[in-house]
């Protein structure tokens, strides 16, 4: 196992040297369609699932999420590909346009079709995919090398990443010296000549050489393999959740293993992967900072819907957040909670929120927390500050202080995030999360709930949680003085 080079200051660092940095990200560009909706019953039609939409997304894929993954890390993508003469190509053109640092190197080709992936999602699931192409689109070559620092060729095997472009890439690169990155598609990866790093994935490593790659052992071997049989000057395979593994020609094997993230999208994983490589070697930095760093990024961004991209702030975060275990993880404050909450809506989830004291932890708390959660994909508990429960049950109150309820709070598995507020109600962060269910307990009714007519405003529903009778912090409370 290789020994970690990229600390947080490292990462810090890093992500000041790639501010700027100008990026080739040529190869085959797609627009990525994303249908989100909710599946309530079977159609009497065939034993099939009935979509009913509520938002459709759109945004360019393949190499031009290369690209704007490269623009999101703080990158200047010159975006080199081919697309047709059609609505779905002048779709793409305006959603270029408005990234930032992505400059539009595309060649708009007359009778070509535009390649559109469309993708159908209910509760965080896709249900299908539906792909539009025709014929290859070819390109010869692209003027998207100019003034880069390092050359990206994003191949999906549909023509663009041709015999000539390879040429005309590795021709400007002994020029510049930038390096050239491919991730790459097909099992002869010796077209890509000598290349400075390919990265395929396992299943495109064990296509390429025939061989198993399951475990440690077996990738290197593979790696060596394919190492022989090319040109290319160094090879890192992703491996998904076991990490990366890079070997140089001549060198050993290195094994990175993955971050523990959630894992809810795969889709662009690999797009995310390249950029950060590229930018990371464009940089300066090493082969193992890069792969470290392609690993952060690739982690963050399978915990996002559709084809995602990552901020050098949810960097990180990420990285500070693996220095904090278990429930302290689940504890933020309210901005940091509500980038998650946006995350967790953007990949179509239900979110859930409900407040209280929770001072003493009882039998109730677990079983009103698991029905609350039982009602959402997600659930936020809010706690009263310890100035604040003293407000609202007088002095003595809270036996526990806030970091400890938030701790404890944060270890129950229903529980996915926990907040604070010093406020008399919630209503500030209900405002702020907009969350889709309220939770309260069924000692109170509808209409006195707070923030309910807000929720019900955007389309979310109150909803009233049952206590277990003999439960409560008091009556544990007066036993423990009694004892």
């Amino acid at each position: 196992m290789a020994d970690r080079t990229l600390d947080l200051g490292g990462l810090q660092a890093l992500l000041e040297r790639v501010r700027g940095l100008r990026v080739a990200c040529v190869g085959d560009l797609m627009l990525d369609r994303y249908v989100y909706g909710e599946v309530s019953r079977i159609s009497p039609e065939a034993p099939i699932p009935v979509l009913k939409t509520r938002r459709t997304t759109a945004m360019p894929g393949g190499v031009g999420n290369v690209a704007r993954n490269i623009a999101a890390l703080g990158g200047v993508a010159r975006l080199g590909a081919v697309a047709g003469a059609d609505s779905a190509g002048d779709e793409l053109s305006v959603l270029i346009a408005a990234e930032d640092s992505v400059e539009d190197a595309v060649e708009r080709r007359p009778g070509a079709a535009t390649i559109v992936k469309t993708r159908f999602v209910a509760a965080g699931q896709q249900l299908l995919r539906l792909d539009e192409e025709d014929a290859p689109l070819p390109a010869t070559e692209s003027d998207a090398f100019t003034g880069a620092s390092v050359y990206l060729l994003s191949d999906y095997a549909k023509g663009v990443v041709s015999d000539a472009l390879i040429a005309q890439a590795l021709a400007a690169a002994a020029q510049s010296g930038a390096p050239v990155i491919v991730d790459p598609k097909g099992r002869d990866f010796a077209r890509y000549g000598a290349v400075d790093l390919i990265k395929p994935n396992a299943s495109e490593l064990a296509g390429a050489t025939g061989l198993p790659v399951d475990t440690d052992g077996e990738v290197e071997i593979a790696l060596k393999a394919l190492l022989d049989a090319t040109t290319a000057k160094a090879i890192v395979v992703t491996r998904a959740g076991k990490g990366m593994s890079l070997m140089r020609r001549g060198g050993e094997a290195k094994h990175f293993p993955g971050r523990a993230r959630e894992v809810f999208d795969v889709s662009g994983a690999g797009d995310t992967g390249l950029a950060a490589l590229g930018l990371a070697l464009g940089a300066g930095a090493s082969l193992e900072t890069a792969v470290e760093f392609a690993i952060l990024a690739s982690g963050v961004v399978v915990g996002k819907a559709g084809t995602a991209v990552v901020s050098p702030a949810e960097l990180i975060d990420a990285e500070m957040s693996q220095h904090a275990s278990g429930a302290h993880a689940k504890v933020m404050p309210l901005e940091e909670l509500a980038h998650v909450v946006e995350g967790w809506k953007r990949q179509g989830l239900k979110v859930g929120f409900t407040n209280g004291c929770f001072d003493i932890l009882h039998r109730g708390h677990v079983a009103y927390l698991a029905q609350a959660r039982s009602w959402c994909d997600r659930l936020v508990v809010a706690l009263n500050t310890d100035a604040s429960v003293r407000r609202l049950k007088g002095e003595g109150r809270p036996i526990n202080d806030l970091d400890s309820r938030a701790v404890v709070i944060g270890g129950l598995q229903s529980v996915d995030r926990v907040t604070s507020f010093d406020d008399p109600t919630p209503i500030a962060l209900i405002e702020r999360l907009r969350p889709d269910v309220l939770i309260k307990g069924a000692d109170y009714t509808r209409e006195g709930v707070v923030g309910g007519d807000l929720v019900e405003s955007w389309g979310g529903e109150v909803k009233l949680a049952t206590f277990e009778d003999g439960f409560s912090t008091t009556r544990t409370i007066s036993k423990m003085k009694d004892s």
